[in-house]
């Protein structure tokens, strides 16, 4: 049976793998909303990533870069949803 941290670390890695362009992005979201839901953190980190992900969704349906939505920041913002969320889990013994 898989940890959090192994469930965390697997939703890095396919944001990495989105990054590079190795995984669709589709794929990717898909992954992080289904993994996320398994992981014990407090109910904000769910309301905080279901906003992300809808705001990637989104912005697929733009070019690249537009005012409103920036790709690139929103992959670290993910980034940063899951560093935080890394410190709420407790410690593999």
């Amino acid at each position: 049976m898989s940890t959090a941290l192994d469930t965390l670390d697997r939703m890095t890695q396919a944001l990495t793998a989105c990054g590079q362009g190795q995984l669709a992005q589709s794929e990717m979201i898909r992954l992080w909303r289904s993994s996320a839901a398994s992981l014990p953190l407090p109910g904000k980190f769910g309301e905080v990533l279901g906003n992300l992900l809808d705001r990637i969704e989104a912005s697929a349906l733009f070019s690249e870069e537009s005012c409103s939505f920036s790709q690139k920041d929103l992959m670290a913002s993910l980034q940063l949803w899951a560093d935080k969320a890394r410190a709420q889990l407790p410690p593999t013994p």
